[in-house]
């Protein structure tokens, strides 16, 4: 008992002293992590919202984001790291604060666990043990990736967790803890869970490969890890199959180019501590401390040859996978993620911290230390010959290894003195931790510049509340924006939405509508036009307005979310306006054809629009012009055109870039006397716009279309949480059109019918009418969640008898009642 109260105080020493180092580095530099405020914010504060029965949406669908899009594949990505549930605890707009709590705590068990996983992986005194695993809680992946996205770092946790039902199955013992570890790690995060899984895979080989087994042993300890990783998984089926099949309706990643020549000066630089490239390489550091031992481990002569041999071979091997652009795939899910191709860097800087618990366990003797500070000396010299290093490297390095050296060779020389190690224990953990706050408070970087107000923030939340009119119409965050997600910020009902799992659909039909996107459709943007915010039932938006809020409130007329198209009505897919034509009823466009009018000259290419030379120094631009209704609105879609466009009242900067972000639609002002409208392009490079870029809304024609619109379309609307339903004029015909993304998953029924899969209208949910009907009634459900929860009860099943025989057969055997009571008797009478 002594013994377990002795490693719970040193991890949880362990896991404050983690938190404490990353809380004050964050104290000190005055900034969140950065790019939390992006996703991790919005998503708590939905996450806020579904707890308190405040949004219109649930954890099957949203319809705040994208004009509807399936949820649930992103709460498990988002929102299922378990320290993110307390969120709802704190007010509402304190969501930063409650992505912090979650890196924190994320830290602090990452970091408490790993100092019990060294324990069985050598046995050695707990405070050693503590001060190792500070360097994997505070390595410098956590404030450069983690901390940016907390759901990440329950990979944190996920490596020393499995890399203990690891060491339950190399000692066939707790087969069901350790499958619900890992049901734990797969459940938390999907994706950093199959890096970790990976990971406790490779430590088990190289502990089963470190000492000579009998095979049978080794079978044994083999098919007990396979059926214990296998059962864990299936019991996080639900997660599983529902992040799988998102991830296949999903829109694609940009492409990114392969893995450049990052140099081997560029990669031995992120070993050393403080150091930060600027560029897409692994952040591996896990302090001086842990380099110096795992540079000592090839010379320390005290760990067995066969262990040295299989560590720093699995070492060289996962260093290898880091660099080359096939194996960094496998890490990733067979997609080099964009802007972050190194995310599975928690796991290397794990091994790092097991391999140098191995070299420190063993007391690395003087050869040991001198040959690992030589290794440590020459990685310096060559990332330093390729690269700049920050002078506060050196001095880290310098005085850092000096005093490190000196408690280590204390620990060697002086461990029967127990004063002597203590203190020595006691100056290698202050030494780690403040080279790990200084590591974290460089990587913080400095605090974000026009970061929104919180004040403002709050303001917006409120105007939309008192706005809301959903179901009868939305209420949309957008064009105005805070972060990429503010329709989940702001409890709106926007396009606007920023997600791995962001459907295909959703972002082909905003984008045919034109409305931009970036990172190549994964990051939607609101329809800024108003005919495209009439067919998606927007009434009230916020636009850029002055200060305090920067934002003012803007209102239009709009159909009900549901209306109806007349039958026999073909889609024009032409262009942006005729796509919007076909799903509005009617034409209210004029849509000319564009006349080059000046400037180097453009070709056209058909159908497939005109190419754009780059303007000459000191030219005008490439000029175009167009005949309108005088009185129109024109406004001008130039999608992927990269330049400054300027046409009658208007002048606007456009940052197109085929494929990744696409530029919506903008309105150049009014069709003069004369019906000429005239845009001057000034493209910074070669670059194409559509055939016909112009359209003109002839005055009146919206007003019109939208009171037919009214007129036949529901007479009411009512949603629930994955629900809509609509009662339409009686003997309605034709197709019922709902302004929602036709996503996988939805299922209609029209008069009460069978519910059937609805068809879709240029991406947008129909319902076929038939005959004709009075109401219809739509339903949605995530696409594998059905197949998922199955699979987990049957997992379920499998894992509870297996434990209760398991009991049963180790249950020590009782003697029968009666032959205790006449042995008792017998006693008695003696």
């Amino acid at each position: 008992m002594a013994e377990r109260r002795r490693e719970a105080l040193a991890c949880g020493v362990a896991a404050g002293l983690g938190m404490a180092g990353y809380a004050l580095a964050a104290a000190l530099r005055g900034a969140w992590p950065p790019g939390a405020a992006e996703t991790a914010v919005p998503f708590h504060a939905q996450l806020w919202d579904l707890v308190h029965g405040e949004t219109t949406g649930d954890l099957l669908f949203t319809w705040n984001s994208g004009y509807g899009a399936p949820f649930l594949a992103d709460f498990f990505a988002y929102l299922m790291n378990p320290f993110s549930w307390p969120a709802a605890l704190l007010p509402r707009d304190q969501a930063q604060l409650a992505v912090f709590l979650v890196a924190l705590g994320s830290i602090g068990l990452g970091t408490g666990l790993m100092t019990h996983a060294l324990g069985r992986l050598h046995a050695g005194p707990h405070w050693l043990r503590a001060v190792a695993a500070l360097g994997y809680g505070l390595c410098a992946w956590v404030p450069t990736v983690g901390g940016a996205a907390p759901m990440w770092l329950w990979g944190l946790v996920s490596l020393p967790l499995l890399v203990l039902a690891g060491d339950w199955c190399l000692h066939e013992r707790r087969w069901v803890a350790g499958t619900l570890c890992v049901a734990l790690a797969w459940a938390g995060n999907l994706y950093t869970a199959a890096m970790a899984t990976i990971t406790a895979g490779l430590v088990l080989a190289v502990r089963l490969a470190a000492v000579r087994r009998p095979f049978k042993a080794v079978v044994r300890v083999t098919g007990r890890a396979v059926t214990t990783a296998g059962l864990g998984v299936l019991l996080a089926a639900p997660v599983l199959f529902v992040g799988v099949r998102a991830a296949q309706e999903a829109q694609p990643e940009s492409p990114v180019q392969p893995l450049g020549p990052s140099g081997l000066g560029g990669h031995l630089a992120q070993l050393l501590p403080g150091t930060q490239s600027g560029r897409p390489l692994p952040d591996v550091s896990i302090g001086l401390l842990g380099l110096l031992l795992v540079a000592g481990l090839p010379f320390n002569r005290r760990v067995r040859p066969r262990e040295r041999i299989v560590w720093c071979a699995l070492l060289a091997l996962v260093v290898l996978s880091f660099v080359w652009t096939p194996t960094v795939l496998v890490w990733h899910g067979l997609a080099i993620p964009a802007g972050g191709p190194y995310r599975a860097a928690f796991v290397l800087s794990g091994l790092l911290v097991l391999a140098g618990w191995v070299s420190l366990v063993h007391r690395p003797d003087t050869p040991t230390l001198l040959g690992g500070a030589a290794v440590v000396a020459l990685v310096a010299g060559i990332a330093a010959a390729h690269r700049p290093v920050h002078g506060s490297t050196w001095a880290l390095l310098a005085l850092g290894g000096a005093v490190l050296l000196a408690a280590l060779w204390t620990l060697e020389h002086r461990h029967t003195d127990r004063r002597a190690g203590a203190a020595a224990t006691a100056v290698l953990g202050a030494a780690v931790l403040g080279g790990a706050v200084w590591s974290a408070y460089a990587a913080l970087g400095t605090p974000a510049g026009g970061t929104p107000s919180g004040a403002a923030v709050r303001a917006a939340h409120a105007a939309l509340r008192q706005a809301a009119d959903w179901p009868r119409a939305r209420s949309d965050p957008g064009p105005h924006a805070f972060t990429p997600n503010d329709p989940l910020l702001l409890d709106g009902q926007g396009g606007g939405y920023s997600s791995g799992s962001l459907p295909t659909v959703t972002a082909l039909l905003l984008h045919d509508l034109g409305a931009g996107w970036s990172a190549g459709g994964r990051l939607t943007r609101s329809v800024t036009d108003p005919v495209g915010r009439a067919l998606f039932a927007v009434r009230t938006q916020l636009a850029d307005g002055p200060p305090p809020n920067g934002f003012t409130v803007a209102r239009s007329a709009a159909p009900p979310l549901v209306t109806v198209l007349p039958a026999g009505s073909a889609p024009d897919t032409s262009s942006v306006w005729s796509r919007q034509e076909s799903l509005l009823g009617g034409p209210v466009y004029d849509v000319p054809g564009l006349v080059p009018a000046g400037g180097p000259e453009p070709a056209q290419h058909g159908s497939s629009g005109w190419s754009v030379p780059a303007t000459p120094a000191g030219s005008d631009g490439t000029a175009f012009t167009a005949a309108c209704t005088p009185g129109a609105t024109a406004y001008f879609h130039g999608v992927w055109f990269d330049g400054t466009v300027s046409g009658l009242a208007a002048s606007y900067r456009s940052d197109g870039e085929q494929p990744t972000t696409a530029v919506p639609i903008h309105e150049l002002g009014t069709v003069p006397a004369d019906g000429v409208v005239r845009v001057v392009l000034r493209a910074d490079t070669v670059t194409q716009v559509p055939a016909r870029p112009v359209g003109c809304l002839r005055p009146g024609a919206l007003d019109a279309a939208v009171a037919r619109l009214t007129a036949t379309g529901a007479r009411s609307v009512t949603a629930g949480g994955h629900t809509l339903a609509a009662a339409l004029p009686p003997g309605s015909t034709g197709t019922a059109l709902l302004s929602v993304p036709a996503t996988a998953g939805w299922t209609c029924a029209t008069g009460g019918g069978r519910p059937t899969a609805p068809t879709s209208v240029l991406g947008m949910i129909g319902v076929p009418l038939g005959a004709g009907a009075d109401r219809i009634s739509c339903s949605f459900r995530p696409p594998g969640l059905t197949e998922g929860l199955l699979l987990a009860l049957a997992a379920a099943a499998v894992t509870t008898l297996t434990g209760v025989f398991g009991r049963l057969r180790h249950r020590p055997t009782r003697t029968p009642r009666r032959i205790r009571r006449a042995a008792h008797r017998g006693r008695a009478d003696g």
